[in-house]
């Protein structure tokens, strides 16, 4: 339990910083293909491409022979990025109107 929590800061990390990177290249390519491709799916392909790539491109670097449960990981942590991708944004700034601290009429970041 205790190698968990060794490692759960590093997973708190990357997944910010994956959903960061997928938040702006699907901000980008909205733009671009907004009527084209729904917006979750758009989201959820390019956590998919970014989470993967860099899960290979980790492994590649550091010499680590791939396992099923890092794959399995992989996978896991691809939804976590969609999901904190497409809903985060909206369910925070969601919650903050709740709590009282923005106002509904006021302007959003």
């Amino acid at each position: 339990m205790s190698e968990l929590m060794d490692y759960l800061p590093v997973l708190l990390t990357a997944v910010l910083g994956l959903t960061l990177m997928t938040n702006v290249i699907v901000q980008v390519l909205k733009g671009l293909l907004y009527d084209r491709i729904p917006t979750n799916l758009l989201a959820f392909l390019t956590a998919a491409v970014v989470t993967a790539g860099t899960g290979f491109a980790l492994w590649s670097y550091c010499g680590f022979s791939i396992t099923g449960w890092m794959i399995a990981g992989l996978i896991g942590l691809c939804f976590l990025v969609a999901f904190a991708a497409m809903y985060g944004y909206d369910k925070l700034m969601q919650m903050v109107e709740q709590a009282g601290w923005l106002k509904s009429g006021e302007k959003k970041a």
